[in-house]
């Protein structure tokens, strides 16, 4: 194996002016988790989705799921800018994450219902995180977590609305 293929990844220091590097870290890897994991959720209710509304909700979910698995990289791609080290282990994911998987297989109902409330949830901790990000003089972190905020509320709207039917 050459040398080049040896080289371990890690923490690093980066220098811009960000402070309270840690809990950025911190507050981006619980996104990204949560992220993660309801791109599972999405997908599979996606794949398990029945009755008059299964076409409407099959495509909706599909459109979000993508857009998340999207955004996991880029919320990734911030920490490792920040020099912290994203999750390696679905075992961090599912740690960090407060996206819990159905007790029993859900009503097309149920399943719109739960999304909308995970969706919530994100949109909660990301507001958070913008706070955080604000004060550690982290405009990139806060951009980026005002753009994952209003796709998550927007998400959380869609889906309830199709609940009214």
């Amino acid at each position: 194996m050459t040398e080049a293929l040896k080289v371990v990844p890690e923490k690093t220091g980066v220098e811009t002016g960000v402070r309270n590097i840690d809990a950025l870290a911190k507050g981006l890897t619980d996104v990204l988790a949560d992220t993660y994991r309801l791109v599972f959720k999405s997908h599979a209710y996606h794949w398990n989705v029945e009755g008059p509304l299964f076409y409407g909700i099959h495509n909706l979910t599909e459109m979000q799921y993508e857009d998340m698995f999207a955004a996991a990289d880029e919320l990734a791609e911030r920490i490792r800018a920040l020099g912290r080290m994203a999750p390696m282990r679905f075992s961090e994911i599912a740690e960090s994450s407060v996206i819990v998987d159905p007790e029993e297989t859900p009503s097309a109902g149920e399943m719109v219902e739960q999304l909308a409330d995970d969706h919530e949830r994100v949109a909660h901790r990301l507001k958070a995180l913008i706070a955080i990000a604000g004060e550690a003089n982290d405009p990139v972190t806060e951009d980026l977590c005002t753009g994952r905020s209003a796709f998550h509320e927007k998400a959380a709207w869609m889906l309830r609305s199709i609940a009214k039917s």
